[in-house]
């Protein structure tokens, strides 16, 4: 087993997409699943609909190389990231194309290029959108004066997880904004006057921490020592986070082994439990 862990390659995987990227998603991860050696860092890209769009993409993804998986429809658009990747040097996939193709050849029908064709504009639908745009808003601790308005917050040190397990609860219709915690800066003080929110704190191993601070460090080209990845520094950040969510009562969730989506399952019964009506 430490063998296997051992040689576990860790890859960027980007995805792009011009809807919720639930669909891109769904495809990536069970890919994914058929390469055990195989460790993405997931960068994804919702609601991608214009250039500039993509220009602020390919920055992150020029900054963190790796494969690029899209389900833009628009072929304008599609071209242009396509091209964008092709000069980067950067692989680059539309990964509904093969079946879109085949069953375009065997219909007789051109491709309606719909976006979003996949969903039901249903109300689920909207409110699904409605809490990705929020999410976006919210990243990283982002527009507090309307963080009353979310349905869950995420409170962690850098690197818990906390942006792709609010885009994942987004997905699912959950309004969610995260604030990181930063030694020696406060914390925002509307997040000491929220009601409406369910606040939870990430909490991870000082160990596994730097690995992955380590690993993004390095996708970033930078080598240099900082306390950011320092072992003392690093536990006591966490000593602070857990000392943190202790005094204000929050619920915490360890992610040290967990994966995104096990840890949006986790969020969710705990954001369940606190919706249920109290018996009488």
């Amino acid at each position: 087993m430490d063998r296997q862990r051992s040689a576990a390659v860790y890859f960027h995987l980007h995805l792009v997409s011009d809807s919720t990227g639930e669909t891109l998603n769904a495809v990536a991860k069970a890919a994914c699943a058929q390469f055990e050696m195989g460790r993405p860092i997931e960068h994804i890209y919702p609601l991608v609909r214009n250039r500039k769009q993509v220009d602020r993409a390919m920055t992150e993804i020029e900054g963190a190389p790796g494969l690029v998986l899209h389900t833009l429809m628009t072929p304008e658009l599609r071209n242009y990231l396509e091209d964008k990747c092709r000069e980067a040097g950067q692989p680059t996939i539309a990964v509904l194309d093969p079946v879109m193709g085949m069953l375009g050849n065997y219909l007789g029908v051109e491709v309606s290029h719909r976006i979003g064709a996949q969903h039901e504009l249903d109300a689920r639908y909207f409110a699904r959108i409605e809490a990705l745009n929020y999410t976006m808003a919210h990243d990283d601790g982002q527009s507090t004066a309307t963080l009353d308005m979310a349905d869950v917050i995420l409170v962690g040190v850098s690197r818990t997880s906390k942006t792709p397990t609010c885009i994942y609860l987004a997905n699912r219709g959950i309004k969610t904004a995260n604030v990181p915690i930063v030694l020696g800066l406060g914390l925002p003080a509307e997040l000491e006057t929220v009601t409406k929110p369910l606040i939870v704190g990430l909490l991870t191993s000082p160990e596994r921490l730097i690995q992955i601070r380590r690993n993004r460090l390095l996708s970033l080209n930078e080598n240099a020592e900082t306390d950011y990845v320092d072992l003392d520094s690093v536990r006591a950040e966490v000593a602070f986070a857990r000392k943190l969510f202790a005094d204000k009562n929050w619920p915490t969730i360890d992610v040290t082994r967990r994966s995104i989506e096990e840890t949006a399952a986790a969020v969710m019964s705990l954001y369940t439990r606190a919706r249920a009506p109290i018996p009488s």
